[in-house]
């Protein structure tokens, strides 16, 4: 090949003598000649670099015939027998090798795995501890999916949400703060995960009909606003809650107006009754007013009649022959003897109220017929309870 082209070359010195009268065509015929000359040399330069790479297909630079790696890849460093080199001798090369200095195995890319977990230790975060490979090779002890080093209770299955502590009870708050932790599913807490009781009014929320009650009102045992005397309106409102009374008058009862007996008649009731000497037993003259009194109690409920039955100080109780002995029984069965008239006519017990005194309350002297007759009798009182 160098031959020809040094003919060629010595072709066209011998055509530019020839044609030296003539520039025109010897330009034409340089420029052509020229072009031959290039297109010669290309085809030379081609035809060495075919030879070369019929002599080293990879190109590392070492011959077919030494090469026992024909295949690598561009780029990479190659021992004298063309193959990729490997530093630490692990059977990884080193342009596959991510810890090209330290003996490893394929399956963790030329690095040890030390711990054992999966992980190789160039990309565990924690090569001296087995641990799981979505936290770098990282422990998660108790299995709840966050790692030890992020896990406030390292070895008690929690929740993301408290940093991997637990919840019982599932009502939201972690049992470190939880007061009650085995309240049941679905009931409200509060802050502190006992059973909430929102009015605080004493009846937590889970059985408080009425939640909402405003504070400082007193509640029943259902939690909505106490009324202990039923009338309707609670006790907080209420002017008498411990008895049944009227809106209109606060809660309290509403008091009637008591209809007062005409006044002659209740003074012709208020006379004395009298009695027969050392006897119990009623003047004849008496028996009216008696019924006018019970008249008096029929037509007006709300009076209660007190009865005080005296004696003279001379008269004693019937068979006593002894001085000085006490007429306190006489009077008292004076008093007897007229509540039993009023029970005949119909007026309950509960509004008779008796009382005796004996000779203790005289009217008139006792020294006198007159006097000891003033003094043997049963006084009758009309009042409203």
């Amino acid at each position: 090949m160098v031959r020809h082209l040094h003919n060629a070359f010595h072709n066209i010195l011998k055509v530019r003598t020839i044609l030296k009268t003539n520039n025109m065509t010897l330009r034409k015929i340089a420029g052509l000649l020229s072009a031959l000359f290039l297109t010669s040399a290309t085809s030379f330069s081609y035809a060495q670099n075919t030879d070369a790479k019929r002599n080293d297909l990879d190109g590392d630079g070492v011959k077919n015939k030494r090469d026992k790696c024909p295949a690598t890849p561009a780029g990479v460093t190659v021992d004298e027998y063309g193959c990729p080199i490997d530093t630490d001798r692990d059977g990884v090369a080193d342009y596959l090798d991510k810890c090209p200095s330290v003996p490893g195995s394929a399956e963790m890319n030329g690095c040890q795995d030390k711990d054992k977990d999966g992980v190789s230790d160039y990309e565990d975060a924690c090569p001296d501890v087995p641990g799981s490979p979505r936290f770098k090779g990282c422990p998660d002890s108790d299995g709840d999916g966050v790692e030890d080093s992020k896990d406030k209770c390292p070895n008690l299955k929690g929740l993301d949400m408290f940093q991997g502590c637990p919840d019982s009870d599932g009502d939201g708050i972690e049992d470190s703060k939880d007061k009650c932790l085995n309240t049941p599913k679905g009931i409200k807490v509060d802050a502190t995960g006992c059973p909430a009781d929102s009015d605080r009014d004493g009846i937590m929320d889970v059985e408080d009909k009425c939640p909402d009650t405003k504070m400082g009102i007193k509640v029943d045992t259902r939690g909505c606003p106490a009324d202990t005397d039923g009338d309707g309106i609670i006790d907080t409102d209420d002017k008498c809650p411990s008895v049944m009374g009227d809106a209109a008058n606060n809660g309290c009862p509403v008091i009637k107006e008591v209809p007062k007996p005409a006044p002659k008649r209740l003074q012709f009731a208020q006379r004395k009754i009298l009695f027969e000497t050392s006897l119990g037993t009623i003047k004849e003259s008496s028996y009216p007013m008696l019924d006018e009194v019970a008249a008096i109690l029929t037509a007006y409920p709300d009076y209660t009649l007190k009865i005080s039955a005296h004696t003279d100080a001379v008269e004693k109780n019937p068979g006593s022959v002894k001085k000085g002995a006490s007429n306190m029984p006489l009077s008292q069965t004076r008093a007897d003897v007229v509540k039993s008239y009023l029970l005949g006519k119909g007026i309950p017990a509960s509004r008779i109220e008796s009382m005796s005194y004996g000779s203790s309350r005289a009217k008139g002297s006792n020294k006198t017929i007159s006097g000891r007759g003033l003094n043997r009798r049963v006084e009758l009182d009309l009042y409203v309870k």
